[in-house]
């Protein structure tokens, strides 16, 4: 469950190289091509080419083969415009002139390919929630297009419906994340300002598994949030054993989920499920907020940029105005993190610094464990 979001972005890919491949047989075996059959036939040829390099690039960065930071070099939406441009002027030629024998055709397939790598490239790790989804819609619509070319409905309007759900689905990712869908088409959403001046400055202070036990052993409200660290580090099942223990010490746990944790939409309430977590225990970030200043415990499992407090304070934070998780108004807030370094928005974190806050540092999965076997001591 874990490699979830590796295999979602393998079959959007597959499914933009089975339009492409629909589109490179119609244009080879057809004679006298209309003219809307060139069109879909283009279509089909860009999207489905989009949809496969773009999908294998997010493989790699979810897989850790590919830096899963933003990979820019100078004059990059130069490079983009001018693939566009080309492939606008290479896809009119060959509408005019459909045949694989021609240079257009080949043009339009390799600056499709290499614009699904350009496209996906400069995306950051906190980001890849919203880059999935759009693949994900990217595949529906190559779909769309080779039902179009098949003459077959029923990928027509399937296409469509993955298609357009996906879109949806992108833009309540981006607002989520304080973006515009169009910003995300023109692969800059990620390219947020940089903190200029003075870092945040303060005392973190750290605890361990032991003193961490006290105070929950007290609770009688816990909130647990997840994110990627919990995925990375294989937690979900340590989550659950200590969720329990709680339980069995009169204290009501929640789990507040922000809708871009993880590294795909959905990835936490996969994991949570795979754990055998009660659905009704997993919150929304808007349900939960109203009540946090009566969590005794927030915990925080490597969910640093949900629930940065700078993205409502600070104006000259890149995460300014994306909505988060208030954990600062619970009581005691535990984070649970390997070390200082900063989440995948390479953003400063005051919450590290919280008077409330303390770090428990080490592997999530044995942190974890570790405070559910105090109660069992």
């Amino acid at each position: 469950m874990t490699g979830m979001p590796e295999l979602v972005a393998i079959f959007n890919g597959l499914g933009g190289a089975a339009s492409l491949l629909v589109g490179w047989t119609a244009l080879y075996a057809s004679v006298n091509i209309s003219l809307f059959s060139a069109l879909v036939i283009v279509m089909s040829l860009f999207i489905g080419s989009v949809t496969l390099s773009g999908s294998l690039v997010a493989f790699g960065k979810l897989s850790g083969k590919i830096s899963s930071g933003k990979i820019t070099f100078l004059g990059q939406k130069f490079v983009n415009l001018l693939i566009v441009a080309i492939l606008l002027g290479a896809g009119c030629m060959l509408i005019m002139e459909p045949s694989t024998n021609n240079s257009w055709f080949w043009i339009i397939l390799g600056g499709s390919l290499l614009f699904g790598i350009m496209l996906v490239l400069p995306i950051g790790g906190a980001d890849m929630p919203v880059i999935i989804s759009m693949l994900n819609a990217f595949s529906g619509l190559a779909a769309c297009t080779a039902g179009l070319i098949l003459d077959n409905n029923l990928l027509i309007v399937s296409g469509s419906l993955v298609g357009a759900s996906g879109v949806i689905l992108t833009n309540i990712m981006c607002k989520a994340m304080n973006r515009t869908l169009i910003s995300v088409l023109l692969s800059g959403f990620n390219a947020a300002k940089t903190i200029q001046g003075s870092q945040t400055q303060g005392e973190v202070k750290s605890t361990t598994a032991q003193d961490a036990y006290y105070i929950l052993e007290a609770a009688q409200r816990v909130v647990i949030i997840p994110g990627y660290g919990m995925a990375v580090s294989q937690a979900q099942h340590a989550v659950k054993e200590l969720k329990d223990k709680l339980e069995e010490n009169n204290c009501e746990v929640f789990f507040a989920i922000h809708p871009v944790a993880g590294r795909m939409p959905g990835h936490m309430n996969v994991l949570l499920a795979e754990a055998n977590i009660p659905y009704e225990q997993l919150v929304e970030m808007d349900e939960i907020n109203p009540q946090m200043s009566s969590m005794d415990v927030a915990l925080v499992i490597g969910a640093i940029d949900v629930v940065n407090p700078s993205a409502n304070s600070n104006p000259d934070s890149p995460l300014y105005g994306m909505p988060v998780i208030n954990v600062t108004e619970a009581r005691t807030v535990f984070i649970l993190k390997r070390s200082m370094n900063k989440g995948f928005s390479d953003v400063d974190n005051p919450l590290f610094y919280n008077e409330n806050s303390r770090m428990l540092f080490g592997d999530g999965k044995d942190s974890l464990s570790a405070l559910a076997n105090e109660f069992s001591d």
